[in-house]
């Protein structure tokens, strides 16, 4: 029975955590049609179960519902390589080098109860594509190790309780639950040339997974007649360690999700129209393994170790407008923008080749169409122009590298009142 339980999980979250990139970092920018649609901005008003996800205070306000979506999202990733290197080092092959692999299909679900006049039990379930890429084995590869490439998948199961006070506010509790998985490959040579605690644990060694754990807070409350507003807290989860590849993520293969925070404000003074931002922060350098430079720990300390070198991310801020436009008692457009300075300095190019997560601006289009007295289609647009991060292969001196991608995403769900 056991076997049959862990089949089903992976199967699920294969489904729900298709690998792909996702948007601020390896964050998705909001989670849920309807969400998207403004660009993520939900932080002060939801209006679907997948509130859980941005702010569980909000599963106080949508009341019974169920809604299932599903995304189909193409992130298009690259790595140019120039120049010749001045003296012997860790040099590339120069060109350009395209990531495979440009489709993935990215599922979500919700469902709320009303328990009574002050609380509500609701789930959200929903996923990071993490980070994911794919190049060719041409020429000995990237690293010279054949095929190279990461692929991180991470799913979230929100359970979520709510309590109504004061009138129009709530506050919203969600202990949460992950499930990541992890693989790379054509990463051997960082072994062989000593940059590695355990060489057999750094690259190739299939797919390895992890458990973890940690909770949300959340407010929303009605703040005038025309103004709301709402806060969430995520505290970091604690991941149990990817042991196939201690000798590749910093603490011997740990790799926690960080925290985030969020802010929002939502007013309605137009009749007719929801004016939406969010403020949004992802805790990325409290990670080792994403947060530490790869220089110069990658001399001091070798990968894996408790100092070892990671991504370099810096922390990203998002700041997301959204606008909701209630056209007719059946119809409902949404149009939103975000932006958040990418998380990926210039010196820390050569180890993001595996994770180029360097999107800034994100154009969102959305609508809700009501199909019955129970039952609404809701729709979605995503662009994020092709942005670009150039600098110093810090490995081999005078060589550059240059990362970039753009992205496309749709997505569309059904919700049923009850």
């Amino acid at each position: 029975m056991a076997g049959t339980h862990k089949r089903y999980l992976l199967l699920v979250t294969a489904l729900i955590a298709a690998p792909a990139l996702a948007t601020n970092g390896y964050f998705q920018p909001g989670y849920g049609t309807i969400s998207l649609g403004m660009a993520g901005a939900a932080t002060a008003l939801s209006q679907d179960s997948m509130a859980g996800a941005a702010n569980p205070a909000g599963m106080a306000f949508v009341g019974e519902r169920l809604d299932a979506g599903v995304e189909l999202f193409s992130p298009r990733r690259q790595y140019t390589v120039k120049g010749s290197p001045s003296q012997p080092g860790f040099a590339l092959r120069p060109g350009t080098e395209e990531s495979g692999r440009e489709w993935f299909v990215i599922p979500n679900f919700g469902v709320n109860k009303v328990i009574d006049e002050q609380q509500t039990l609701g789930l959200s379930v929903f996923a990071n594509g993490g980070m994911n890429t794919h190049y060719s084995g041409r020429n000995g590869g990237t690293f010279g190790g054949g095929q190279t490439g990461v692929d991180l998948q991470q799913l979230f199961i929100a359970p979520t309780w709510t309590w109504k006070f004061a009138g129009g506010h709530a506050f919203g509790f969600s202990p949460v639950i992950a499930y990541q998985r992890f693989s790379a490959e054509g990463l051997q040579v960082f072994g062989q040339m000593g940059f590695s605690s355990a060489p057999d644990a750094l690259s190739n060694e299939g797919t390895d997974d992890a458990w973890g754990y940690g909770f949300q807070l959340g407010w929303q409350g009605q703040i005038t007649e025309t103004l709301r507003g709402g806060l969430s807290w995520r505290s970091i989860l604690e991941m149990q360690e990817f042991d196939d590849y201690a000798g590749l993520f910093a603490e011997q293969g740990d790799f926690d999700i960080p925290t985030t925070y969020a802010a929002g404000l939502a007013w309605s003074g137009i009749d007719n129209h929801w004016l939406l931002l969010d403020i949004q922060h992802i805790s990325y350098s409290d990670i080792a393994s994403v947060g530490n430079p790869m220089l110069p720990n990658l001399v001091q300390s070798r990968l894996g170790d408790d100092n070892g070198a990671g991504f370099g991310w810096d922390d990203v801020t998002v700041f997301k407008l959204g606008w909701q436009w209630q056209a007719s008692d059946r119809q409902a457009w949404r149009a939103g923008i975000s932006y958040a300075e990418q998380p990926i300095p210039d010196s820390e190019v050569l180890f993001n080749i595996l994770a180029p997560g360097v999107q800034e601006w994100h154009l969102t289009a959305g609508f809700t169409r009501e199909l019955g007295e129970a039952v609404e289609l809701s729709g979605m647009m995503l662009y994020s122009p092709r942005n670009e991060v150039d600098g110093a292969n810090p490995l081999a001196p005078g060589q550059n590298i240059e990362l970039s991608m753009q992205q496309f995403a749709a997505s569309v769900s059904i919700g049923w009142t009850f």
